[in-house]
């Protein structure tokens, strides 16, 4: 396989090694999007078998991803001081004994606190996962296995509700934890032999008060979003939001601040400097924002307005990241040959095309008529996302690429997550009960344009790295 071959002058791994570490990592990536999206669909008969309330429920999912959000640019920062292979084999190591512990759990609140503690260790390998690959592959194959990651992932998310489902009704929800640990025990096993231990020396002490508000400012812009969520559902809910709001913001102008002056900064704001960077990590930041959107969106069309079950729903969804297994592959294959910013900026056309053909859904629609708008959204999202995330990390040196990983994640979880809030703003404004009526399809159309917009904004940005040959 091309992808394990040796040439003269490679960069990372020989071939074996680097077989062995891609296993690891992708093992690890496999066990958090499975977990993710398998979980979700569990929370009702984890509420049941617990005796909890629902509402409370949902901080099996949010906790995790709270966790997640607060501690990426930290780990992301800690990988160039303690090296790849002992930051992600703790990570897998933490993740994969919160799992345990999760489906022993016998209290929801012993169960969402291990979730945190999931999420910490998720984070711990997420945050990095792209920079392992960048040092173990050679730049000839950086296109190539990046989409190979992304088919993996969408390859998950597909089967992931099915797979949920099979396992809640053949075993019971403990189940969907206590897979985490034969899959983690491989892959630790896997990474302490083959990822690479390269670290950086430390010029100064790791940046603490930076942690503190990169943690602080994360936190509550999720929670803010959580908030925006039950706007039309909970009184308190605006003021809840204005407040996590307003210390996102504080905390986040202050990091910003804290990283110009820093002697190590924890995300160096220099590697902005370089415009296919920066470029790239816009354009990814109003995409997934849009995807974002979209996500949420999505099901309260199906389920809210056409009344569909929730198996129904995770079907009509389910072209979506079929499109990108189908695109994914070959944009990274393509990106290592030509140049990266033609591809993502044809890839957000096809993506803007097909979420405003889903903004443009009828108040019924047939289920092919709704499979082909997604499909498309699907291939257009694989077509931008592996070139881009090459662009953003081919453009920056070796030596850096934690730093860019890091950033890629945070801007993922940022876009997804501002997304979210959008959404929950919009369809508090319009009405609480959405079911089958006038309001609830103007509310999905008006945040399906503004993910439409967000797209158009990301469209704009790629294009203008046509004009700049790449460095």
């Amino acid at each position: 396989m091309e992808l394990f071959s040796d040439m003269p002058g490679d960069e990372g791994l020989p071939g074996p090694e680097r077989r062995l570490a891609m296993i690891a990592v992708m093992t690890a990536t496999t066990m958090a999007v499975l977990d993710g999206s398998m979980i979700n669909v569990a929370l009702p008969q984890i509420a049941r078998a617990l005796e909890a309330p629902a509402g409370a429920a949902l901080w099996v999912a949010n906790g995790y991803l709270l966790a997640v959000a607060m501690t990426l640019a930290i780990f992301a920062a800690l990988a160039a001081r303690i090296g790849f292979r002992r930051l992600f084999a703790a990570g897998l190591a933490v993740f994969t004994l919160a799992s345990l512990g999760c489906a022993l759990a016998p209290s929801l609140e012993l169960l969402t606190a291990l979730r945190v503690l999931q999420g910490v260790g998720g984070a711990a390998c997420l945050s990095i996962a792209p920079a392992i690959h960048r040092t173990i592959f050679p730049n000839r194959l950086l296109g190539r296995i990046l989409g190979l990651n992304a088919l993996l992932i969408a390859a998950n998310t597909a089967i992931g509700p099915t797979l949920g489902g099979a396992i809640l009704s053949w075993l019971g929800w403990p189940w969907l934890f206590a897979i985490n640990v034969p899959l983690g025990a491989i892959g630790l096993a896997l990474g302490l032999r083959a990822v690479p231990d390269k670290r950086q020396a430390a010029r100064a002490g790791f940046d603490g008060a930076g942690a503190v508000l990169s943690a602080a400012a994360m936190g509550a812009f999720i929670l803010a979003a959580d908030a925006c969520a039950h706007l039309g559902t909970e009184p308190r809910a605006g003021r809840t939001a204005a407040m996590y709001g307003a210390i996102a913001f504080l905390a986040g102008w202050a990091f910003v601040r804290r990283q110009r002056r820093a002697a190590a900064p924890l995300v160096p704001l220099d590697i902005f400097a370089t415009p296919r960077f920066s470029l790239a990590a816009l354009a990814s930041l109003a995409s997934f924002f849009g995807q974002g959107i979209t996500f949420v969106a999505l099901p309260f069309l199906f389920q809210a307005v056409y009344a569909d079950s929730a198996l129904r729903s995770a079907l009509l969804f389910t072209p979506w990241p079929i499109g990108i297994m189908l695109a994914a592959p070959h944009a990274g294959r393509l990106a290592d040959r030509y140049p990266p910013a033609i591809l993502s900026t044809t890839g957000l056309a096809l993506l803007a095309a097909g979420l405003a053909c889903l903004a443009l859904l009828p108040a019924q629609a047939q289920a092919w008529d709704i499979a082909w708008r997604n499909l498309l959204c699907g291939v257009g999202f694989g077509l931008f996302q592996s070139p881009n995330n090459r662009e953003m990390l081919g453009s920056v040196a070796r030596e850096r690429s934690g730093s860019a990983s890091g950033i890629l994640s945070i801007v993922r979880t940022f876009g997804q997550c501002f997304g979210t809030a959008v959404v929950g703003i919009v369809l508090s404004i319009f009405d609480r009960d959405l079911a089958g009526g006038a309001a609830g399809m103007q509310a999905i159309r008006l945040c399906l344009a503004i993910a439409v917009a967000a797209t158009v904004i990301a469209l704009c940005v790629s294009a203008s790295r046509l004009r700049r040959a790449p460095a």
